[in-house]
């Protein structure tokens, strides 16, 4: 299969600091890759780049071969990346069903006049719009929590409803920064076959940051190494377990 997602040369500056120097990586259609680091690697600066969050100091992005360097994040958002963040970041005082239905409704064609006047197609739409965020929360298993106020669900459920939201706009390339942090090992388990099952069901390609070495090694087919905003390595999980340079790094850092 063709790469999805290709990153050459990709540098930034703040100032005279180099967060990400010259990394290169691409993630292939229908792929799990993983990216890994200790603190302070540059891994969520590259999310940030991907997205068009921050402006790209040199290198390029190009995702189903088009050059999407710096291009707005709305754009990209449209185009079929979408992500997750370290800091949850949901509606907290709405409900788990309406949460994910904002999500939905990026897709939604209707106009104003429609909407204010409850015009046929208005209807419609809104209809399957709802049906669309309930067969969402039941695939990730949040059916019975839909009436639930997001700000009072467990965290390991936040992060389920973030992955449920990002999921709604329909994306080709989703990318998870730390899904699993906060989890206890149980929560882990059940969020890495939850990742595994939403690519195949969804034909997704999928970029993940994660610190849980297990969940890295089981799901990914391919991990990425950064340190000190450079690539360490690039290989298959055995390939990384094993490499000397990846231990020594992890050795003397912590988590991001």
């Amino acid at each position: 299969m063709s790469d999805i997602l290709e990153v050459r040369g990709l540098t930034k500056r703040f100032g005279g600091l180099a967060a990400v120097s010259e990394v290169d990586f691409s993630v292939r259609e229908g792929g799990i890759l993983g990216l890994i680091g200790p603190n302070g690697a540059g891994k969520t600066t590259i999310f940030n780049l991907i997205t068009g969050v921050y402006k790209v100091t040199s290198g390029t992005v190009t995702f189903q071969g088009k050059n999407i360097t710096d291009m707005e994040p709305y754009l990209i958002a449209d185009l079929g990346i979408t992500r997750t963040f370290q800091n949850i970041r949901l509606f907290k005082n709405l409900t788990v069903f309406e949460n994910v239905l904002t999500a939905c409704h990026a897709s939604a064609s209707y106009g104003l006049v429609d909407s204010f006047l409850r015009l046929p197609r208005f209807r419609r739409e809104e209809k399957a719009l709802q049906e669309k965020a309930l067969e969402l929360l039941s695939i990730l298993g949040l059916a019975d929590r839909k009436e639930a106020i997001a700000n009072g669900l467990p965290y390991g459920l936040q992060r389920r409803l973030e992955i449920t939201r990002a999921l709604a706009l329909d994306p080709k390339l989703l990318l998870l920064d730390e899904p699993a942090a906060g989890m206890n090992p149980d929560e882990t388990e059940q969020l890495m076959r939850l990742i595994g099952d939403i690519r195949d069901r969804f034909k997704l390609s999928v970029l993940v940051i994660e610190h849980h070495m297990d969940l890295v090694m089981k799901l990914c087919e391919r991990i990425v190494v950064l340190n000190f905003g450079q690539k360490l390595a690039d290989d298959e999980p055995d390939g990384i377990r094993g490499d000397k340079r990846v231990v020594e790094a992890y050795l003397g850092g912590g988590d991001e």
